[in-house]
């Protein structure tokens, strides 16, 4: 018997009992679909996550301290961690330290770290935002070359700004064009939103309201300590600015490196009015008091590069910390979940793999007989073995195939009703599922692969039918 004719007869027996065999087959379909949905849920979330490390250039950025920082401690809520970030000796960051890094073989730019908050009054409305000092050559890279309108200014610019796209939806305003079909105009977190056509924004005056401290105003009365004889010492100043470009609104994994939702050139920033301090991390620390910045931001020309530079860095007595160091813990935390995940879709293949056990054994019951007319006329026990192999891989071959199709639209009409509903709160759609290759074929094979071993208990037992008890068998 030949390895066609073996086949050919195991579909030939799963064709007589056909509605045994669909109500099989659509386990294994339920099964697939399950566990190929919910794995391609975690996947699609690490995806997004590693996709935005990508577009922010974070595999070759990273910040630079005046000392060494244990951002886990921090984080963690640890209060000795804050005492030493704000005590001990650092090195102050200066513009002879940004020289010798600009220096080092690999880098690409090195900037400050310079924001300060303001308010921005733009078409009759205003809103609260930072503004981050950022030379020129910064548009050049990712993500800060992502213009919708407009275009990024020139350092010897003194009255030019960008903006992000959502602080101009804090003002309520969204730019026509490509982007307009992306958002509704109206929604109940934000008030009635107004389209506006680019050169209703680019090119028109802002105006960025920043406070002032005037230590002169501060007099005290001996007599009473608490009461002040003069005026306020703090006060709020107006500058003129004309807005040059628009970039692109962050999807909702982006990570930004800077506080900024408004960008100027340093020239610009010396017109600007301010308190001396933008944080009570600046005003506390007295290395930042001894230092011209509070952070360095170093971007590397190659991935390759990172470690180099790094090494270097810390040799100088600073801090560097780069969330690319965060990737690999990410990527630990979407393995675990994806191992969870897939339990939940293992489990209904578990129950699809008793479910073929259990079609075999009833098929092999049925046709007892006909095993034993093939065993009286030279089969072997190998070839009945690979007649039921036959018949319950095709059956996860075929659960398989609509087990993927089953769970492709499953994730599409989840993904649809998400965007749905995120879309009235102005959020970018996302796509929170992914079938790469691998989840294709891999539960493609593992559908046969559990069918194959759900049928072994089943081939083995067909293959030891004594041919004279099966030719007496009615």
């Amino acid at each position: 018997m030949s390895w066609l004719d073996m086949i050919l007869m195991g579909f030939g027996n799963m064709a007589r009992s056909r509605l045994r065999t669909m109500l099989t087959v659509l386990g294994v379909v339920v099964g697939i679909g399950a566990l190929s949905s919910m794995v391609s849920f975690g996947t699609g979330m690490q995806k997004n996550v590693t996709d935005a490390f990508y577009e922010n250039d974070l595999f070759t950025s990273m910040n630079v301290t005046s000392k060494k920082v244990d951002i886990d401690r921090i984080m963690s809520g640890d209060i000795s961690a804050g005492r030493e970030l704000l005590s001990g000796e650092g090195v102050p960051l200066t513009d002879s330290i940004i020289d010798v890094i600009k220096k080092m073989d690999g880098v690409e730019l090195v900037i400050p770290d310079i924001s300060f908050p303001v308010r921005l009054k733009f078409h009759g409305k205003e809103t609260n935002t930072m503004i981050q000092v950022m030379p020129e050559e910064v548009f050049g890279f990712k993500p800060y070359n992502a213009f919708i309108a407009g275009k990024s200014y020139a350092d010897r610019d003194e009255g030019a700004l960008v903006i992000r796209e959502e602080i101009l939806r804090n003002l309520g305003i969204i730019i026509e064009g490509e982007r307009k079909s992306n958002h509704t105009v109206s929604g109940d977190s934000l008030g009635t939103l107004r389209l506006l056509p680019p050169d209703s924004v680019v090119g028109q005056q802002a105006e960025i309201v920043s406070v002032v401290l005037d230590p002169s105003k501060i007099r005290l009365n001996i007599f009473n300590p608490q009461e002040m004889v003069s005026g306020d010492p703090v006060s709020e100043r107006t500058t003129p600015f004309r807005i040059s470009g628009v970039l692109k609104k962050e999807n909702e994994f982006s990570i930004n490196r800077f506080r900024g939702g408004i960008m100027v050139s340093p020239r610009a920033a010396e017109r600007i009015p301010r308190i001396g301090f933008s944080s009570v991390w600046d005003f506390l620390s007295a290395d930042n008091r001894k230092s011209q910045y509070t952070s360095l931001y170093v971007r590397v020309k190659q991935m390759e590069d990172m470690d180099k530079v790094r090494k270097q860095i810390e040799e100088m007595g600073l801090g560097v910390f780069s969330l690319a160091d965060k990737l690999d813990e990410f990527k630990s935390n979407f393995v675990i979940i994806n191992s969870l995940l897939g339990a939940v879709g293992f489990i209904a293949l578990f129950v699809a793999a008793l479910g073929i056990i259990n079609t075999m054994v009833m098929s092999i019951m049925e046709r007892t007989r006909e095993i034993g007319i093939m065993k009286a006329i030279g089969a072997s026990d190998r070839e009945i073995r690979w007649i039921f192999f036959t018949e319950a891989g095709t059956i996860g071959f075929i659960g398989g195939i609509f087990g993927l199709l089953l769970g492709y639209g499953v994730t599409r009409i989840a993904n649809l009703i998400l965007n749905t509903k995120i879309r009235p709160m102005d959020l970018e759609p996302v796509d929170m599922f992914y079938f790469p290759g691998w989840l294709l074929f891999g539960s493609l094979l593992f559908a046969i692969l559990v069918s194959l071993a759900a049928g072994l208990y089943p081939a083995s037992r067909a293959a030891r039918v004594d041919p004279v008890k099966a030719l007496r068998h009615d």
